[in-house]
C-alpha cells in the first residue's frame, strides 16, 4: 500500500544531514549510523572470525584454474573484498541449528562464488566502470572475459555443491540461480519505464537480490538437517533481509558517499533504473517533482542527479524507502523468533539491524 508523501523537516531543498527518517524499529535502529557490516562488530568477530578465514581459504583454493586469464579475473574481483554477507548467512544458519560438520565452509564459499558471478555479469550488462572503489573487471579485462569468468564461477559453484551429496541443496540452488537470471531480465525490461509500480520493483529485487540471501540461509539450514519449519524460518529470514538490503542500496545511490559505497552516486539514474525512491516520488511527489524524475528515467539523465535528488527529498521519498527497508528487517527478525536461542540467532537478529543502518 502506498503512503502519501508528507512534508518532513529537513528533506526539502538541499540535503540536510541532520534530518532523521521515521524509525519504526525504535532507537536501536538508527539508520544514519556509519559502520562496516560484520568486520567491526565484536559479536560477529567472536563467532565467525575463524570460520571466515576458513571460507577465504576455500575460496582461494577453489579459484584455481589452469587457464591463466580465469585466475587473473577471478582473483581480481574476489580480492576486491566486499562484505561477504551471503557466506555469513550460510554460516550463521548452520550454526544456529548446531551444525558441526565439514560442508558448511564449502557451501559458504559456493554462495560467494554465485554472488561474484552475478557481479561480473551485472557490470557487463550495466556497463559499469567502478565497483568497490576500483575499476570493474569488465573495464579492466573486457566484457568477454568478464562474462566467461562469471560462467566459470557459476559452474565451479555447482561442482562445490555436488560434494555435499545433498540433492535438496542442489534443488534450492538450481531454482535460485534460475530466478536470479529472471530478475536480471525483469530489471532490463524496466529500464526507462516510468510506469513501474512498487510491487513490480519489489518483485525485481526479490528475484535478483533477495533470492540469493534466501538460498544462502536455506542451504545452511538444509546441511544442518533442519526441520521443515526451521528451513522455512531461515528461508523467510533471508528473503526479508535481502529485500531490506537492496532497498538500502537503492537509497544509498542518492544519499551515500561515493568513496564509502565504492561507486558513483546516481549510477542507477544514469542507467534509467526506476528504484523505490524514484517510484515513490513519481506517485506521491508534486507534479514538478514527478516530471523531473520521469524525464530523468526515460532519458537516463544522470547529469540531472542533483535536480532529481531535490525532487526525491521534497516529498520524503528517501525516508519512505528507508522505512520500508526497516519493515522488511523487522519481518526478517520475526521469521526466526521460533528458533532456539543461541549466539548465532542473536547474530542474525543483529544482522537485520545492521542491514538498514549501513552506509555502504
Amino acid at each position: 500500500m502506498y503512503r502519501p508523501c508528507m512534508s518532513i523537516p529537513g528533506t526539502a531543498g538541499a540535503h540536510d544531514a541532520k534530518a532523521q527518517p521515521p524509525n519504526r524499529m525504535g532507537s536501536k535502529y538508527n539508520i544514519n549510523n556509519r559502520f562496516t557490516i560484520v568486520s567491526t562488530t565484536p559479536l560477529f568477530r567472536s563467532l565467525l572470525a575463524d570460520d571466515m578465514q576458513t571460507v577465504d581459504r576455500v575460496i582461494r583454493a577453489r579459484l584455481h584454474s589452469d587457464v591463466v586469464l580465469i585466475r587473473q579475473v577471478a582473483e581480481y574481483i574476489i580480492s576486491a573484498g566486499g562484505k561477504r554477507l551471503r557466506p555469513v548467512l550460510t554460516l550463521l544458519a548452520g550454526k544456529a541449528l548446531d551444525y558441526r560438520g565439514e560442508h558448511l565452509h564449502e557451501l559458504a564459499a559456493m554462495i560467494e562464488f554465485i554472488h561474484t558471478a552475478t557481479l561480473l555479469h551485472d557490470d557487463v550488462v550495466d556497463e559499469s566502470e567502478l565497483r568497490r572503489g576500483r575499476e570493474t573487471a569488465n573495464a579492466l579485462f573486457g566484457n568477454a572475459a568478464s562474462v566467461l569468468v562469471g560462467d566459470f564461477l557459476y559452474t565451479r559453484a555447482f561442482q562445490m555443491m555436488v560434494t555435499t551429496r545433498n540433492m535438496a541443496i542442489l534443488e534450492v540452488m538450481a531454482e535460485a540461480t534460475n530466478i536470479i537470471a529472471e530478475g536480471e531480465v525483469l530489471q532490463l525490461l524496466n529500464i526507462g519505464n516510468t510506469d513501474v509500480t512498487e510491487a513490480q520493483y519489489l518483485q525485481v529485487i526479490q528475484y535478483k537480490t533477495a533470492k540469493l540471501f534466501e538460498a544462502a540461509s536455506r542451504v545452511g539450514a538444509l546441511i544442518a538437517a533442519a526441520s521443515p519449519e526451521q528451513e522455512k524460518a531461515l528461508a523467510d529470514y533471508g528473503m526479508h533481509l535481502g529485500t531490506a538490503f537492496q532497498i538500502i542500496d537503492d537509497v544509498l545511490d542518492y544519499s551515500g558517499d561515493a568513496e564509502t559505497i565504492g561507486k558513483s552516486l546516481g549510477d542507477d539514474l544514469a542507467e534509467g533504473k526506476p528504484t523505490l525512491p524514484l517510484i515513490h516520488t513519481m506517485r506521491h511527489g508534486s507534479p514538478e517533482a514527478a516530471t523531473t524524475v520521469r524525464d530523468a528515467i526515460e532519458n537516463a539523465r544522470g547529469d540531472r542527479f542533483h535536480e532529481v535528488l531535490a525532487a526525491v527529498q521534497s516529498c520524503g521519498a528517501l525516508d519512505y524507502a528507508k522505512s520500508e527497508a526497516v519493515r522488511a528487517a523487522e519481518q526478517a527478525v520475526a521469521a526466526i523468533a521460533g528458533l532456539p536461542d543461541s549466539p548465532s540467532k542473536q547474530a542474525l537478529v543483529e544482522l537485520a539491524r545492521l542491514s538498514v543502518e549501513r552506509n555502504s
